[in-house]
C-alpha cells in the first residue's frame, strides 16, 4: 500500500485531484503511477468494494479526468472540452443510486454506494461527484491550501467559509511554526 495517500479534499473528486502533489513546483510529483495506483485509489476511496482491473488506457483517462475537474471546480470559466469531458464521465455514473445522509457533525452529505460496476464506473462516480458539488453551489467553495508548499484542493465547509488549510494538524500547523520561527529571528 502507498503511503502518501491524502484524503483532505472531502470530496472523492478533489481527492482525486490532489493525487498530483506539489502542484506550486515546477516539479510536481504524479502518485498515479500505474494502472496498480489507480485501483489501490479508487478501494482506499471506498468508490468500489475490491481492487478493479486497471489498464493503461484508463490511467491516462483518469488523469485527463482529473486535470478537467481541476479546471473545471477552481476556474470561474473553465473550457468547453473541459465541461464535456466531466459531464461525459458523469453521465455514465446515472444509474447507479446515491442517498442523502449526516455525517457526525450533522450536515448533509451524500452517500454514494460502493460501485459494482468496476473502475470505468468509479472513474464515473468521481466526476458525478463534481457535477454535485457544482449543483449544490459548493464550486465556489473549493480551495487551494494556503501553505506555500502545499497545494492540496479542499471543500471549505467552515461557517464562515474563510478555512485556510487543507488540514490544520498537516499544513495550519506547519505555517505557524514556520510564522513563530520567522518572529523569534526577527527579534533576535
Amino acid at each position: 500500500m502507498r503511503q502518501d495517500w491524502i484524503w483532505h479534499g472531502g470530496r472523492a473528486s478533489l481527492d482525486l485531484i490532489n493525487t498530483v502533489r506539489d502542484r506550486w513546483s515546477a516539479s510536481s510529483r504524479e502518485l498515479l503511477v500505474a494502472p496498480a495506483d489507480l485501483a489501490e485509489w479508487f478501494q482506499l476511496a471506498e468508490l468500489v468494494d475490491r481492487a478493479p482491473d486497471v489498464g493503461e488506457e484508463l490511467l491516462v483517462q483518469a488523469r485527463e479526468l482529473r486535470e478537467a475537474l481541476d479546471r473545471v471546480l477552481r476556474i470561474e470559466r473553465p473550457g468547453i472540452s473541459d465541461v464535456e469531458l466531466v459531464d461525459g464521465w458523469a453521465r455514465r455514473a446515472v444509474a447507479q443510486p446515491v442517498r442523502l445522509g449526516l455525517d457526525r457533525a450533522g450536515r448533509v452529505r451524500v452517500d454514494v454506494p460502493p460501485v459494482t460496476g468496476g473502475a470505468e464506473r468509479a472513474l464515473a462516480r468521481v466526476a458525478a461527484d463534481a457535477v454535485a458539488l457544482i449543483a449544490a453551489g459548493a464550486a465556489v467553495q473549493v480551495r487551494v491550501c494556503a501553505y506555500e508548499r502545499c497545494g492540496l484542493r479542499f471543500l471549505d465547509r467552515s461557517p464562515a467559509r474563510n478555512r485556510q488549510w487543507c488540514s490544520m494538524r498537516r499544513c495550519g500547523n506547519r505555517a505557524k511554526v514556520s510564522r513563530h520561527h520567522a518572529r523569534r529571528s526577527g527579534s533576535a
